[in-house]
């Protein structure tokens, strides 16, 4: 099996890849997918973070709210990795189940955001990077969520710059146009996936 993580910095346009890929019939998992519904059923998680954030602004009735979650860890990197500290091994158990279910798979694909910020891109063979300007993720977050400009930029500026992540990847696929220009590149890069997993197979 060859396992890919699929990265890239926020409002890159890893989802569309995600669809791509589930489109072609190939098995993807998503971290942040994960993290959602651990937020939503994980009652030791949930629990957990009500205790650690317990002077916060967090709930939206007696449900954690994402948006005002993310408004705090993403003020205050200590927030921020007390948060990471709940969630991170959480969100590994899921993946390490979904791999373990796709074993018989010859190549899988796993979603993480934040690969390299969290170190585990030595997890896996192969690293596609999904990228875009600056500019262009910040007028899509503005355009698709409920943020302000200083909050969207704040999200842009926590994670790595993308020059550094493409120096540590094995593909870089670019997503500052349309989604025709995006399927393409994304079927390109799963041809050559696949042609390496056939020679990995022999």
């Amino acid at each position: 099996m060859i396992k890919v993580a699929i990265t890239g910095n926020i409002a890159s346009g890893k989802s569309q890849v995600e669809k791509i890929l589930l489109s072609c019939g190939c098995k993807v998992a998503d971290a942040d997918k994960i993290n959602h519904f651990i937020l939503l059923t994980d009652v030791s998680a949930i629990n957990e973070i009500k205790q650690a954030f317990i002077d916060e602004d967090i709930l939206e009735g007696n449900a954690i709210s994402r948006e005002k979650l993310g408004q705090v860890v993403f003020s205050s990197v200590t927030k921020k990795i007390k948060l990471e500290n709940i969630l991170h091994e959480r969100i590994n158990a899921k993946i390490q189940e979904f791999l373990e279910q796709n074993k018989n798979e010859k190549v899988v694909f796993v979603s993480i955001p934040l690969l390299f910020e969290t170190g585990q891109e030595n997890n896996y063979d192969k690293i596609i990077l999904v990228s875009a300007d600056e500019d262009v993720r910040l007028k899509r977050l503005l355009a698709r969520e409920n943020y302000s400009e200083k909050y969207a930029k704040i999200r842009i500026e926590a994670q790595m710059k993308d020059s550094v992540k493409i120096k540590k990847s094995d593909y870089v696929i670019y997503n500052n146009t349309d989604f025709n220009n995006l399927r393409k590149q994304v079927f390109n890069v799963l041809e050559k996936i696949n042609s390496e997993s056939e020679s990995f197979q022999k």
